[in-house]
């Protein structure tokens, strides 16, 4: 397609929010161009270099190059930071994700009817039900390939069977279910966005162990890149421009969308024209973006006469618990079996929902167990610091082979509610800009006190279980409580019914300005105790749909 030319749709971002729109519509005759700021990688591209992947500018820039800033507690000045980037590569996040694959529930979506608010929150009901959503949570696990067990976790609404058996656990998860059941919990294998048997041309996992933090080079990851994707260039409607900063969305003077403007890659303003605008591009940056698309018209952005675009950013609140372990111990209980297996595979909810819990909220969260993710220079940085950097040299080597060959740690990590309010927001940064001389997006961040006194209920809870498991552990201890998972993001445009209260309609398109949609985390009114994507995912696709039926 030749530049400034006329499409029926453009969208902006091609991870979870982005790909299922431009895969649906270019497969029901649309013309569709999109936009990604990022590179546009390929299996050849992904290697377990972690100083080249994890500790450069591979997935996340440079501070340098394209920071986003940050003040933290009210404070007055803002500081560079590489936190609140989920990603910048075709296929955004989901390409390093470690694909943990669960649904919100009925009351993330009730939340403030089943409270009745919570103080110095703005928590917003959904203005959707979870009936509406699941038939996209289905669409959306068999387009990527998802792999499970269903009706195992008694917490879980009724669906359908995952698209694939579930992963092969290590043997320790074995001991992890018979602690948590000890203690009344119900443990059950974790969904994952990767696919245990062949997929379509895609083949199964290798079980190489480092999905977090990295492209997979087998094609099994069930990123946007590998699956959702070459289904939309495969239709021959669908162009990915890579490279590409989008600076503006386009508006006449009818408040209609009709493009965007964008920096191509020689650094030259281009525009695409479209019936229809989707922007993508995450949380943060799609806020950041709707404001920097100020005109005379529009003097706070546009999409924006409520006020609410950049407000009720939320995250996902996190703790972390972790149990050391002897190898030689586990062996001599389950027996000779395969300890070279990288995933855990373990889950538990029963205090997803905590009414009785006397806490500042009923809304509890997820525990993801896990082992420790095998990156040497992250275990070496870890080992020392954990010592007080009183471990170095030969010492710090003996620790590494015991850590890696001796020792196996069961880890956890909380998933908790985010509460939306006032101390936590995005605007655009008066001082600092990126290297297109673009104001950068400023997190203002601040958690609510209610949220961390849940969240580290939660830590405390999770240690219970790595305290039953038997063998005994030879430590556990709490590595986090009351931390925050910046790539885990939502809120910032919300959607609702009433134009005063929220940016999007139910649809996801802005009350203010028509044929302009946002379909990243933005719309979640709430965080939910999960990881996002697979709503981000499933809400895609339903936008996508009556994106569809709008221009038919």
């Amino acid at each position: 397609m030749a530049r400034n030319d006329q499409v029926d749709v453009v969208v902006v971002g091609s991870g979870a929010g982005g790909a299922p729109v431009a895969m649906s519509l270019a497969e029901s005759g649309a013309r569709v161009v999109v936009l990604e700021k990022g590179k546009y990688y390929s299996i050849r591209d992904f290697t377990h270099d972690e100083i080249a992947i994890c500790r450069r500018n591979f997935f996340v820039p440079y501070l340098g190059d394209d920071p986003h800033t940050i003040r933290k507690n009210g404070a007055i000045d803002s500081k560079p930071t590489r936190e609140g980037w989920t990603s910048q590569c075709v296929g955004g996040a989901t390409v390093h994700m470690s694909g943990f694959t669960y649904r919100l529930k009925e009351q993330d979506l009730r939340l403030k009817t089943l409270t009745g608010g919570i103080a110095g929150a703005d928590i917003a009901d959904w203005p959707i039900t979870l009936e509406e959503l699941v038939p996209f949570y289905d669409l959306a696990e068999a387009a990527i390939g998802v792999s499970g067990i269903a009706g195992i976790n008694p917490f879980d609404a009724p669906r359908r069977p995952f698209p694939l058996p579930p992963m092969r656990p290590h043997p320790t998860a074995l001991l992890v279910d018979e602690a948590a059941r000890s203690l009344g919990f119900h443990p059950f294998p974790t969904p994952r966005a990767i696919v245990s048997s062949a997929y379509g041309t895609r083949p199964p996992c290798n079980y190489c162990g480092l999905c977090g933090d990295y492209g997979c080079e087998n094609g099994s990851k069930s990123s946007t890149l590998a699956s959702l994707l070459p289904r939309a260039e495969a239709t021959g409607r669908c162009e990915i421009r890579s490279e590409c900063m989008v600076s503006r969305v386009l508006v006449d003077d009818t408040d209609t969308a009709i493009g965007v403007e964008y920096i191509d890659r020689r650094g030259e303003l281009q525009a695409v024209y479209a019936r229809t605008v989707v922007i993508a591009a995450s949380a943060i940056e799609s806020a950041r973006l709707l404001l920097m698309s100020a005109d005379s018209q529009h003097r706070d952005g546009i999409a924006n006469s409520s006020g609410l675009v950049g407000k009720n950013l939320t995250f996902s609140s996190f703790g972390k618990g972790t149990g050391i372990f002897d190898r030689q111990a586990i062996v001599a209980k389950l027996g000779p079996k395969n300890m070279s297996l990288p995933f855990l595979l373990r889950s538990v909810q029963d205090d997803y929902w905590i009414p009785d819990a006397g806490l500042g909220m009923p809304k509890g969260g997820t525990y993801n167990f896990l082992l420790h993710h095998p990156n040497p220079i992250n275990a070496a940085v870890r080992l020392a610091t954990d010592s007080d950097w009183a471990v170095f040299g030969q010492p710090l080597k003996d620790r590494m082979q015991s850590y890696f060959h001796e020792e196996v740690w069961v880890e956890f990590e909380v998933f908790g509610e985010f509460l939306p309010w006032k101390g936590c927001y995005v605007d655009l940064d008066p001082v600092t800009k990126d290297r297109w001389n673009l104001p950068v997006a400023r997190i203002n961040l601040q958690n609510h006190p209610v949220e961390i006194e849940v969240n580290k209920w939660l830590t405390a809870r999770g240690l219970d279980i790595l305290n039953a498991i038997k063998p005994t552990a030879k430590e556990v201890k709490p590595w986090t409580w009351g931390g925050t998972t910046f790539h885990l993001q939502h809120g910032t445009c919300r959607f609702g019914k009433d134009p005063a209260h929220s940016v999007l309609d139910p649809s996801c398109q802005a009350h203010d300005v028509k044929n302009l949609y946002v379909t990243d985390g933005s719309f979640m009114p709430t965080s939910g105790a999960v990881p996002a994507t697979p709503t981000i995912l499933a809400n895609s696709f339903r936008v996508a749909r009556h994106i569809r039926d709008k221009l038919a």
